[in-house]
């Protein structure tokens, strides 16, 4: 990736508070609806680019770990997947559902974040 400035965090995040400091304030009705969506599609965009990676590479670990084997993201997920249907690791149920929580937690932490915290 390009390390050139603006690079694309600093634009995503130019785009995003563009839409929320002017645009938003500024419209109504379903125009206003679809500019918070927009904003919150950006927020995504910058969360995945700040973490994902790390989520990614995680993820990736406890797959290599869990199912004694080697291969990039998708494929692992999809022997994931193959050796759940299969009931292959039927004994080893605490470890693939902890993989699962944790791998659905970066899930929702990349798309709203606000949803892993308990409401008191």
């Amino acid at each position: 990736m390009p390390t050139d400035r603006p690079n694309i965090a600093e634009l995503v995040e130019a785009v995003r508070e563009f839409l929320t400091d002017h645009v938003g304030p500024n419209v109504e009705g379903q125009l206003a609806f679809h500019t918070r969506v927009a904003v919150n599609a950006l927020a995504i965009v910058e969360r995945t680019l700040d973490q994902g990676g790390a989520m990614d590479d995680a993820e990736l670990i406890r797959l290599k770990a869990l199912l004694k084997q080697d291969g990039d993201l998708q494929e692992m997920n999809a022997a994931l997947a193959r050796a759940i249907r299969g009931g292959e690791l039927d004994d080893q149920r605490g470890a693939v559902l902890e993989h699962l929580r944790l791998t659905a937690a970066d899930k929702i932490a990349l798309a709203n974040p606000r949803y892993l915290t308990p409401r008191g």
